[in-house]
């Protein structure tokens, strides 16, 4: 039985699924019953000065059917007493010891820092996570994003934290930058523990195009809100693997972004997290989603050869590589298989359209042929094509040896001929 136990940054869970700091991680008996169900940790709903939240605070992003491929939200930290939250995360502790809860902080004053931290680690705190991440709301108040796009405050509130606490500090990180990596190395400076990304990317979700008022509606008015859900994991996988590649960097990360499976999960283990951070789907879903997120990793785990978590993180980092070092005499046609080819000729449009035009219909056949001499293997027929499996990207021996642009411009490596050159 593979072991699914964790410890990222010195934060121990029986797995890796914790609930990100969010609506399901609000109060005690959310959380609770979030450990009941199989979660291995959860990040405490930000902590701070309560506030008052406004409604509507939801907004979903529907593609092709899908409700809530995308999710915003302009909600912001805790609006309960933080005394009631103390309380709660102190009885959530008695009750599951041996999982992890963290506790997500985010206030203004070096002295208030050194207060909540103090109360959130007698409550029974395992580690701190700090919100350098809120895109809407906190920021105008000189907090969430405002510190985390600002390296040298990043760093400053960072050593504050280090210094006020007995356990470790995470920094969440905000996506609103144009390079994760100088925050990372902030956080790192002010002596973090680990960091955790991506929090919520700032956006405008839709538009009520009757009211002509954007989406969540607040009365006669909206803003913009954090981006999260399904669709931002490419984002968060980026930055996350940008900051688990970089030498300089090493710390442990836990990664947040899109989360809605057990492949999910993996990938973001297998690019350089220790632990993953999970919110729109258990808001969508429940958090039971947690025990096919168990059970398809357990297997995952088996059929690979992982015994522990630690042999999964960052295996796939070595082979994120720079566009220059890709091998651009490395080639792949099309080969369509006409057993399992419906005929819905979707690949032929995307084709013709959208990609080389080297796949055409036949009029005594359902199956489109390929032009293999003009196919350069750019992958829209498979990525359109409704059937698993039917189109594959099979591999060519063209006789060039492997060479890359980088390689072209200082050695003069020699690059194939592109196709349909004559």
């Amino acid at each position: 039985m593979p072991d699914l136990s964790v410890n990222c940054a010195g934060i121990r869970a029986p797995n890796p699924f914790w609930l990100a700091s969010a609506p399901p991680a609000n109060s005690g008996l959310q959380v609770q019953r979030a450990f009941d169900a199989g979660w291995g940790g959860a990040v405490w709903k930000t902590l701070g000065t309560p506030i008052q939240n406004v409604s509507g605070r939801f907004g979903g992003h529907t593609v092709r059917g899908v409700q809530g491929a995308g999710f915003n939200n302009i909600e912001l930290i805790t609006d309960r007493p933080i005394d009631v939250n103390l309380r709660e995360i102190a009885e959530t502790k008695r009750l599951f010891p041996k999982h992890a809860l963290v506790v997500s902080l985010m206030v203004e004053t070096r002295e208030e820092w050194r207060d909540i931290i103090k109360r959130s680690i007698d409550a029974g705190a395992d580690g701190l996570e700090l919100n350098f991440g809120c895109p809407h709301g906190m920021c105008e108040r000189g907090m969430g994003s405002a510190v985390g796009q600002e390296p040298r405050i990043n760093q400053e509130i960072t050593s504050w934290a280090v210094e006020y606490s007995t356990v470790p500090v995470l920094v969440k990180l905000t996506p609103n930058v144009s390079d994760i990596v100088p925050h990372g190395l902030a956080a790192k400076r002010g002596g973090a523990h680990g960091v955790s990304l991506i929090n919520t990317i700032k956006s405008i979700i839709a538009v009520d195009i009757d009211r002509f008022v954007p989406e969540p509606r607040v009365g006669h008015a909206s803003t913009n809100g954090g981006y999260c859900g399904a669709a931002v994991k490419p984002i968060a996988l980026h930055m996350v693997a940008a900051l688990a590649r970089e030498k300089q960097f090493g710390l442990p990360i836990s990664g947040i972004g899109g989360v809605s499976n057990w492949r999910d999960a993996v990938e973001f283990i297998l690019l350089g997290s220790s632990s993953v951070q999970v919110c729109t789907e258990v808001m969508l879903r429940g958090y039971r989603v947690v025990e096919d997120m168990i059970d398809g990793l357990e297997e995952y785990m088996r059929t690979h050869g992982f015994d522990s978590i630690d042999r999964m993180v960052g295996k796939a980092v070595p082979a994120f590589s720079e566009w220059g070092d890709l091998d651009l005499n490395y080639e792949t046609v099309a080969k369509i298989d006409a057993d399992k080819c419906i005929g819905c000729q979707l690949c032929v449009a995307a084709c013709h359209d959208g990609a080389h035009q080297c796949i055409h219909p036949t009029a005594a056949s359902r199956v489109p042929t390929v032009d293999e001499s003009e196919c350069v293997g750019c992958n829209l027929c498979q990525i359109v094509c409704p059937v698993p499996e039917c189109i594959s990207m099979v591999e060519v021996n063209n006789g060039h040896a492997p060479a890359t642009w980088n390689e072209h411009v200082t050695q003069g490596k020699t690059l194939r001929p592109k196709k349909g050159a004559h």
